[in-house]
């Protein structure tokens, strides 16, 4: 996920989704993730203290913030680059099982939030332009709670 002072999602030239501040998350799936890493993810970003204070310290979450969201499926974070030069996405859910999950995330974390989140087309060659705010980028795996 990244801290944005805005971003947008455009699909076949038209904006579908366009946000002020708050957080673009780029959402992998795969096959090993459950609704348990959904909720649990949710709970997470919204909770997660990386937006600045009145002392320009990284202390209050989106949730203090009332930050927008912009959720995009990015089956190519699960790449595996160790052999040769072609990545291979081996780990990432296949449509079956990511676009279900994908879409409970989604639902999830408006429930979490009290509000709309803005979000990419499953599958589409979407054109994502966003301004990192910081820049803040943070990887969060479900696999590996720390």
């Amino acid at each position: 996920m990244q801290r944005v002072a805005n971003a947008s999602v455009a699909v076949e030239g038209a904006i579908i989704a366009e946000i002020n501040a708050g957080l673009l998350i780029l959402l992998g799936i795969e096959d090993a993730d459950s609704l348990e890493d959904i909720e649990w993810l949710s709970r997470k970003i919204t909770n997660l203290r990386i937006f600045n204070d009145e002392d320009e310290v990284m202390n209050k979450s989106l949730l203090d913030t009332k930050g927008d969201v912009i959720v995009v499926s990015q089956f190519t974070l699960h790449a595996a680059t160790k052999k040769g030069n072609r990545p291979s996405y081996i780990k990432a859910a296949r449509p079956e099982v990511a676009i279900p999950l994908y879409e409970q995330f989604i639902q999830k974390l408006e429930k979490d939030l009290g509000k709309k989140v803005g979000t990419g087309v499953f599958g589409a060659d979407m054109k994502v332009a966003l301004v990192n705010d910081g820049p803040v980028t943070i990887s969060i795996d479900t696999k590996n709670k720390e």
